[in-house]
């Protein structure tokens, strides 16, 4: 048994929040993530790299009394809502993902009418870490399935930039798809 500030690394230190004006004014391709979601896109990114957010304040416990989590690879910028953590060697942030997305964290929540969970609290949530071997096993296997679903998730999100880059055209005629051919299509 460990505790979760023993096996996880914590920045948030370096987050730095952006007022909604301030992102108007920073349009770009970098997710601008909230406690739960990404909010916006920018063109600036303070992290790079795979990252656990755990929701801090407003939206941090699901229906089942877990907490709010977001596992995120690549440029993002975090806002101060969420806590920006990230496994502590040999425990992988994805084990952390996979394990916290099971726990109860009722007991660690504060606040009554804002909940929210401190780094102090987060950090005394106990945690059972399996052996080094077992754990660079576990990673091994986690990390061929995790790779496939960002493959599957790019594929999805270049399926959704090319449909709505195609549907106005189509919907306007400016595209004429009368004569085409559709491999797979019964004429």
């Amino acid at each position: 048994m460990k505790t979760f500030g023993e096996i996880s690394l914590n920045f948030d230190r370096r987050r730095k929040p952006l007022s909604s004006m301030q992102r108007a004014s920073m349009k770009g391709e970098y997710p601008y993530y909230g406690a739960a979601k990404i909010i916006d896109y920018i063109n600036d990114y303070l992290f790079e790299g795979e990252y656990l957010l755990v929701a801090e304040d407003g939206s941090v416990i699901t229906n089942n009394r877990n907490p709010v989590l977001q596992l995120v690879d690549g440029k993002f910028w975090p806002n101060n809502h969420t806590h920006v953590i990230q496994g502590k060697m040999p425990v992988s942030t994805i084990f952390i993902y996979l394990f916290m997305s099971q726990v109860d964290i009722s007991g660690y929540i504060t606040g009554a009418a804002q909940p929210k969970i401190t780094q102090a609290n987060l950090n005394r949530i106990p945690v059972i870490v399996p052996s080094g071997n077992l754990l660079n096993q576990f990673n091994d296997i986690v990390q061929d399935i995790v790779n496939q679903q960002k493959l599957l998730q790019t594929k999805n999100s270049n399926l959704r930039r090319t449909r709505d880059l195609l549907l106005p055209k189509l919907i306007s005629g400016e595209i004429d798809v009368e004569g085409l051919e559709i491999e797979g299509a019964e004429a």
